[in-house]
């Protein structure tokens, strides 16, 4: 089961986190104890591209930097090319020649959706590239979001979140940690 894998690998988190929308959790997905180890990453990439496979995507497009090496995979197994949108000067962009045309049928890779951020700022430039978009695949979806794809996700696992003023444990007085890597 993929939350016993999560937890085996140190991916599942208890505390008092700071979540990249600036929300608090008791719990965290710290991805990168997935994403550094491949013979943990294959079979989920696996799973994901057969799920997607009838959909024949030209293209696996993901957001740097957690997506990419997802979106690499899962691109290896569908047999196609993987493009990722990164930031600068925080905009997301193509960037290193990467293309999308009117012909590319794309599917959006994530690594952990919370709160659809990233997602959607790749769908908006696959969309303004005249792509089309033929779902988005995700290892861990941490709650109900609104995208305007098919959202599949290999482990719904819906995790309490809390604005700061609202938040229990900044209440307790438990010490705030901050393991990610993107703010708003």
């Amino acid at each position: 089961m993929l939350s016993e894998t999560l937890e085996r690998v140190g991916a599942l988190l208890s505390g008092h986190f700071l979540l990249s929308s600036g929300r608090h959790s008791d719990r965290f997905i710290q991805k990168f104890r997935i994403l550094e180890n491949p013979a943990e990453l294959a079979p989920l990439a696996q799973a994901i591209a057969e799920h997607f496979l009838s959909a024949a995507p030209t293209v696996v497009v993901s957001a740097a930097v957690g997506g990419i090496l997802l979106g690499h995979e899962v691109a290896r197994a569908l047999g196609t090319r993987s493009i990722f949108v990164e930031k600068e000067r925080g905009e997301p962009h193509l960037r290193r020649g990467f293309s999308l045309g009117p012909s590319d049928r794309a599917l959006v890779v994530e690594d952990v959706v919370t709160t659809g951020q990233s997602v959607r700022e790749v769908l908006d430039i696959v969309h303004g590239r005249g792509a089309s978009v033929v779902g988005i695949g995700a290892i861990v979806c941490r709650g109900a979001v609104a995208l305007d794809a098919p959202l599949f996700a290999l482990l719904d696992l819906p995790l309490d979140s809390y604005a700061a003023g609202e938040c229990p444990q900044c209440a307790s007085g438990v010490p705030l940690e901050d393991p990610g890597s993107r703010r708003v």
